[in-house]
């Protein structure tokens, strides 16, 4: 089976440190994403959305449930699936790099499907609620930034 991978660029005006804290608060992400609602099932390490957070999200019949596996601040934050889609060793990484007066957010991701010959239509799907989730996360950033 073939690992597929997306990798979703966008750009915001707003700085990384502010990207960041919003991509860490996941009861804000249904603010700015597709997402429906957002529990947090078992807190993280050292805070509630650390290292080992289970974080769950549901938009509509859908409920995903992902564990934050790494944080540096204000440059990177990543997430794999624990249960929710037909898929395996699904990770996604959104780093943040300065650029300009902003920020560049990569969101990309890699995955295998569990049924064969369905990675293609995953990979659509994916790419484009990944784009949606991205695009989202850098209006609000950048809205933050400027006090709307």
């Amino acid at each position: 089976m073939a690992r597929q991978y997306i990798d979703v660029q966008v750009r915001t005006t707003a700085d990384p440190a502010s990207v960041y804290a919003l991509l860490v608060d996941g009861a804000g992400w249904p603010s700015w994403s597709p997402l429906g609602s957002f529990e947090l099932e078992r807190p993280g390490e050292d805070e509630p959305e650390g290292i080992g957070a289970i974080r769950v999200f549901r938009t509509g019949r859908v409920t995903s449930r992902e564990r934050v596996v790494e944080r540096v601040p204000g440059r990177r934050f990543s997430y794999e699936l624990v249960s929710g889609l037909p898929l395996r060793d699904y990770r996604a990484d959104i780093d943040l790099t300065p650029d300009g007066e902003g920020t560049l957010i990569r969101w990309h991701s890699s995955f295998v499907a569990r049924v064969p010959g369905t990675g293609w239509f995953y990979r659509r799907v994916l790419d484009r609620f990944l784009r949606q989730c991205a695009q989202g996360l850098a209006a609000r950033a950048a809205a933050s930034r400027s006090g709307t």
